[in-house]
């Protein structure tokens, strides 16, 4: 991407050296499973997941923290990446009549408290709509290079859309009405209507992508990267890796090619004209 000289968002909170990312407070309860959590939560969770749950993550030590060049880098391509969002989805609500609230992104390091509960950084990137916040551990980025082999600075950029784009899901009502599918759902069907909602979160950072290309932002390759990120994520690819069979039934982001195609529908389009998953048929 290209991002020099671009304004940063001063939407940004950094609790990398507050002590477990809360300010300075202590824990209160409200943390999250890590491993269940970074199956059903990797890369935007299901926001109705985590309220309400009262167990506890490990504090771990309160060894001080001391940015490096390379997360100070990263802090910065972040605050560059979020800034976009803010001018494209600005724009795009002021098309429709709206007026569009932007969301604070919030740095962590290995422990975070939101209004959603306790986090670790190994549930990955999530956003919580109780308080309108991402959060990040930028340690994740390592992993999607690594882990996922989804490198790349446009396939970084991709998590904070698709983040962001559950922001936009919740201005427009539909993370309310998730969550009231869930009191009424069974298990099985309210997963299908998750996997609707990750999967429209995808579309929504394909339209993100699409004006930032109109802005002149994006190089050779950039799309192709986020796309791979995408593929990288999918549930039945996760689910392989982890316990070397896929259940269909128990997804709740959508297969590697369903999630590449939400983000490929949205570039090409550019706008909401598509973005209903819950009443497509595919």
């Amino acid at each position: 991407m290209r991002l020099d000289n671009r304004r940063r968002s001063t939407n940004v909170e950094d609790r990398r050296s507050s002590g477990m990312g809360m300010g300075g407070k202590g824990a209160i309860g409200g943390g999250l499973g890590i491993v269940i959590f970074l199956i059903i939560s990797l890369l935007g969770g299901d926001p109705g997941a985590i309220l309400n749950n009262t167990n506890v993550i490990n504090p771990g030590s309160n060894v001080e923290y001391v940015e490096t060049e390379k997360d100070k880098e990263l802090a910065d391509f972040v605050s560059v990446v979020l800034a976009t969002t803010e001018d494209v989805w600005s724009d795009i609500f002021s098309e429709m009549g709206y007026e569009y609230t932007e969301p604070t992104l919030v740095l962590f390091k290995d422990q975070v408290q939101s209004a959603c509960g306790v986090a670790g950084a190994s549930t990955g990137p999530f956003y919580c709509p109780g308080d309108a916040k991402l959060y990040i551990d930028l340690s994740f980025f390592d992993e999607l290079s690594t882990r996922f082999k989804a490198p790349g600075d446009f396939a970084m950029a991709y998590v904070i859309a698709h983040e962001v784009g559950h922001h936009v899901q919740t201005q427009f009502g539909v993370t309310e009405q998730l969550n009231k599918a869930r009191q009424t759902l069974s298990q099985k069907e309210f997963n299908k209507v998750s996997v609707r909602f990750e999967l429209q979160a995808d579309y929504l950072a394909g339209v993100w992508g699409n004006r930032v290309q109109g802005m002149g932002l994006l190089e050779a390759g950039d799309i192709e990267e986020a796309l791979v990120a995408a593929s990288a994520i999918g549930d039945d690819r996760i689910q392989k890796e982890a316990q070397g069979r896929v259940v269909p039934d128990s997804f709740t982001h959508g297969t590697s090619e369903q999630r590449r195609g939400w983000l490929l529908k949205g570039f090409k389009t550019g706008n909401l004209d598509q973005w209903d998953t819950f009443s497509n048929a595919d």
